[in-house]
C-alpha cells in the first residue's frame, strides 16, 4: 500500500496543488493536522483534497477546531476523521490523536493508547499524531532541545507501530527517525510517499 502523508500545509495553495499531483500514485492520503491557517477554509481544503479520488485519513492540529474538522468530515464520505480513535483499513489499524503538540506528557493519549494496544490483534499499526514523539530528530530544535511528547514515545516503544506520521515542528519537516523498529516521519506540507 502507498500512503501519501502530509502535515502543516496551513492553507498554502501550492502545497495542496503538489499533493494533488502526488496523490495519483497513492492508495490513501494521511494528514497529521494543521492543514488550515487558524481554522480558516476547513471545508474548502477538504473539498480540494476530494479531487484526488482517494480515501483521506486525518486528524486535527493546533490550528484547527476539533469539532469543526469532525463536522466537515462527516459531510464527505472519502474523509475519515481520526482523533482519539482507531480505524481498520485492510490489514492495517490507524490510530489517530490530534491537537496540541505542546505537552511533554498526555494522560488522555496514554489512556486511549492502552485500549488500542489491546485491540491490535496481529494487525499492522500506523500511528498518526500531530505532535512528535520525544527524543528524535523530529522534536529537536537547537534553541530548546527536545520538545516532543514522552507519552507518544512510550506508546511507540510498547505498541511497536510500523509507522508514526507526525508534524507540528515546522523546522523538522522532512526529517525521519527510528524508534526501535518504528519509522517516524514528519512528511511536511508537500508530503512524502510511504510504501507499507
Amino acid at each position: 500500500m502507498k500512503i501519501l502523508a502530509f502535515v502543516d500545509t496551513h492553507g498554502i495553495k501550492k502545497a495542496f496543488e503538489e499533493l494533488l499531483k502526488k496523490a495519483k500514485d497513492a492508495d490513501l492520503l494521511v494528514c497529521a493536522g494543521d492543514f488550515t491557517n487558524w481554522g480558516s477554509d476547513t471545508e474548502k481544503w477538504i473539498q480540494f483534497l476530494e479531487k484526488a479520488g482517494k480515501p483521506l485519513i486525518l486528524t486535527y492540529g493546533n490550528h484547527e477546531s476539533e469539532r469543526e474538522v469532525a463536522e466537515v468530515c462527516k459531510k464527505h464520505k472519502f474523509c475519515i476523521y481520526l482523533h482519539r480513535a482507531a480505524y481498520e483499513y485492510g490489514d492495517y489499524i490507524f490510530f489517530g490523536f490530534g491537537g496540541g503538540g505542546f505537552s511533554e506528557r498526555n494522560p488522555e493519549f496514554e489512556r486511549i493508547g492502552e485500549r488500542v494496544k489491546k485491540d491490535i490483534k496481529g494487525k499492522k499499526l500506523i500511528l498518526i499524531t500531530h505532535g512528535p514523539p520525544y527524543g528524535t530528530t523530529l522534536d529537536y530544535l537547537p534553541s530548546t532541545e527536545h520538545r516532543g511528547c514522552r507519552s507518544i514515545r512510550k506508546f511507540i516503544e510498547e505498541a511497536k507501530p510500523m509507522l508514526c506520521v507526525c508534524g507540528h515542528i515546522h523546522e523538522t519537516a522532512g526529517n525521519t527517525d527510528m524508534i526501535e523498529k518504528t519509522f517516524v516521519i514528519n512528511p511536511g506540507p508537500f508530503g512524502a510517499m510511504l510504501k507499507v
